[in-house]
């Protein structure tokens, strides 16, 4: 019988009657249930977070610090126990999703030291101004499947360090680590500081609508960020959207192919691909093309698609039916159009689990399906590019702008096209790093604020700007 996982409210674990069944996608089996939350255990959730605000947001900041460290450490001391888990909801092998776990223990640890420091607008004898940073009040997060701890810690850390409160909802694809999570942190802050409920997709409206949540903080697809941006219209809440990305990786002919063949097939097929700021384009200099192509092409070989819970499993399966089925419709459709692969492209319908073979795709045409949409599984398109000129302009050829990625000898060359790609993020000679102390966020269609670092602590708080005049009474 599947394990019955509960939601946190108000500091207790609670359900609610009715369930959601939860799939490991390596074996499409039942493995958990979760309850399936609606507008009771919502308003519930939001009524205790509009009251632990009130305390929370006047407890200082340093013990604020010490609460988000102390759930750190619970993750970091029960690490294997949740990234086995992880993996049979998730299907990323076990090394990845210890990875993960780990990440998201240091990623909350690090935001927890970050400081919002009054700035000073003016100080002259007439007068004294500050501008203070205070909470918005009650967070609705919203979180995504492909990277559900991490995501999660990414936006519990910076609303607790703020002052806020939280109402999270983890994707119903993958809420059993998050959950188990809860229960194992749910005394270390006050109650209804953090609440965690689980439900359909249609409980994401009623969290962008509900008129008690301030700031809605999202992650997932840029057409889902759009409906929240339209939604929290209608009361003007705050919003960050961290959404897709169709990120392109410029290879330049001083690049090392034999350094940068298996960073590059990393860099686009970890977690299956399903990450948003994955390789998702690499373009590669006429010059070296054939043989980098080749060199990506013979180290994919060497790679075993399979159940991540596996030892030797480097790629684990798609993590849903729905995102198999667009995956295998975009290799279908890439063969119907007479593209060449490298390496695979057929999808073995029979057995169990979502299983998509390392697909490689050579120099497809930049109007294909599989260049221009954003795959988000374990297919890869490389393409020739000749002068840096045209590959900036094809890399820019986008509606997203999240991340991208220069590879070449000449660092100072890579900066200088960095500086033209019209993305928040730009790697040089590495790939998928992010760091706690600098801001991410995406530019044009691929989000709306930043995450991370004192910039994305700033999306969880208004400015308060407090103006003295000296002397006014004398």
């Amino acid at each position: 019988m599947a394990e019955l996982y509960h939601n946190l409210i108000n500091g207790e674990m609670i359900e609610t009657g009715e369930w959601l069944d939860v799939v490991n996608p390596a074996t499409e089996e039942v493995i958990g249930k979760v309850p399936a939350c609606g507008k009771d255990e919502l308003d519930r959730a939001v009524a205790a977070a509009r009251a632990a605000f009130k305390t929370w947001s006047k407890t200082p900041i340093e013990e604020r610090r010490q609460t988000i460290q102390g759930i750190a450490k619970i993750i970091q001391d029960n690490h294997e126990e949740l990234y086995r888990l992880l993996t049979s909801e998730q299907g990323k092998p076990h090394e990845q999703a210890k990875g993960e776990i780990m990440g998201a223990a240091y990623m909350a640890a690090s935001q927890a030291t970050l400081a919002l420091d009054d700035v000073i607008n003016e100080d002259s004898d007439a007068r004294l101004s500050r501008t203070r940073r205070v909470p918005v009040g009650v967070v609705g997060g919203i979180v995504p499947w492909n990277f559900p701890v991490m995501m999660a810690m990414q936006k519990i850390a910076p609303a607790m360090l703020s002052g806020c409160t939280i109402v999270l909802k983890p994707s119903p694809f993958t809420p059993l680590t998050t959950l188990r999570l809860a229960e194992l942190m749910k005394d270390a802050a006050p109650p209804g500081v953090v609440n965690i409920i689980t439900g359909e997709d249609t409980l994401g409206p009623l969290i962008t609508s509900h008129p008690d949540i301030n700031k809605i903080t999202f992650t997932g697809s840029t057409a889902t960020g759009k409906k929240i941006m339209e939604g929290a219209s209608k009361d003007l809440k705050r919003i960050t959207l961290e959404l897709g990305g169709n990120d392109a990786s410029i290879v330049l002919p001083d690049a090392n192919v034999e350094k940068v063949a298996e960073q590059l097939f990393w860099s686009s097929f970890s977690n299956a691909g399903q990450i948003c700021v994955a390789a998702k384009r690499i373009y590669i200099h006429e010059d070296i093309y054939d043989e980098l192509s080749q060199a990506i092409a013979t180290y994919a070989r060497t790679v075993t698609v399979g159940d991540g819970s596996q030892q030797g499993t480097g790629v684990g399966p798609i993590q849903n039916k729905k995102q198999f089925d667009r995956v295998c419709e975009l290799i279908e459709d890439a063969k119907d159009n007479g593209y060449k692969f490298l390496v695979g492209g057929d999808v073995d319908p029979s057995g169990s689990g979502y299983y998509v073979p390392i697909t490689i795709l050579d120099n497809p045409p930049e109007d294909a399906r599989i260049v221009a949409e954003e795959q988000f599984g374990p297919v890869m398109p490389l393409m020739k590019f000749s002068t840096d000129e045209e590959v900036i302009a094809r890399a820019n050829n986008s509606e997203y702008g999240l991340a991208g990625a220069v590879w070449t000898g000449d660092t100072d060359r890579g900066v200088a096209i960095a500086e033209q790609l019209e993305t928040g993020t730009v790697w040089i000679n590495e790939y998928l790093h992010l760091s706690p102390f600098a801001p991410f966020g995406g530019h044009k269609q691929s989000g709306f604020g930043a995450e991370y670092g004192v910039e994305g602590l700033k999306e969880f708080t208004y400015a308060q700007v407090i103006t003295v005049k000296k002397d006014a009474m004398a």
